[in-house]
């Protein structure tokens, strides 16, 4: 049995740093070897070569070029190489925001992923408020923002947070002021949450 973990959200909500965070904890918890997969480490210094070739920007990572050309191979890829990882014996550890796939549900079907049913997978939506994701933004200095922040109305109206049946098997973590004991509730959901997806 390994385990593939999502963590999902936009941008500015803390995945990759709670990600990072539990990982170590997770490992020690199912006693399994983990591999952390994060999109932006993967592909961004392909992504940054691509986009100076296409429009003299090898920061711009939100504009519609961007979005219709290179984002969805580079979440094949991120998904391929976890499958790859997990077809080893290696449970992963997938970063990125994926907020089409979770808002179509492919992260809940085994066909889609070409994963089998030997492998638990937990799907983590990490959401903050727009002014602090706005903020966290701002304050990292990363040249890829640029284009989000100078757009920032266009970008916002992508921001969502699942709600309703959209929310099924998800587990939801607020990250706008998370205390010890929340990332300890987050890492038994993940070890331990119970339902269709186990």
């Amino acid at each position: 049995m390994t385990h593939l973990v999502f963590f999902c959200g936009h941008s500015g909500t803390g995945k990759t740093t709670i990600a990072k965070r539990l990982i170590g904890p997770l490992m020690r918890e199912t006693g399994e070897a983990f591999c952390l997969l994060d999109k932006d480490t993967l592909y961004g210094g392909y992504s940054a070569a691509a986009m100076r070739a296409l429009t003299g920007d090898p920061n711009d990572r939100d504009s519609p070029l961007y979005l219709q050309h290179l984002r969805d191979p580079e979440y094949r890829g991120l998904l391929d190489t976890a499958r790859e990882n997990l077809e080893l014996g290696i449970s992963t550890v997938v970063i990125g925001p994926l907020s089409r796939e979770v808002r179509d549900r492919r992260l809940f079907d085994r066909s889609w992923l070409g994963i089998g049913d030997d492998v638990v997978i937990r799907i983590v939506w990490v959401s903050t408020s727009e002014d602090t994701a706005h903020a966290r933004i701002v304050g990292r200095r990363n040249p890829n923002d640029a284009y989000k922040l100078t757009h920032w109305d266009e970008y916002r109206q992508r921001r969502f947070v699942p709600d309703g049946g959209a929310r099924e098997g998800l587990i939801m973590f607020d990250n706008t002021s998370p205390r010890q004991t929340d990332f300890d509730a987050l890492l038994r959901a993940i070890v331990a949450a119970p339902g269709p997806l186990a």
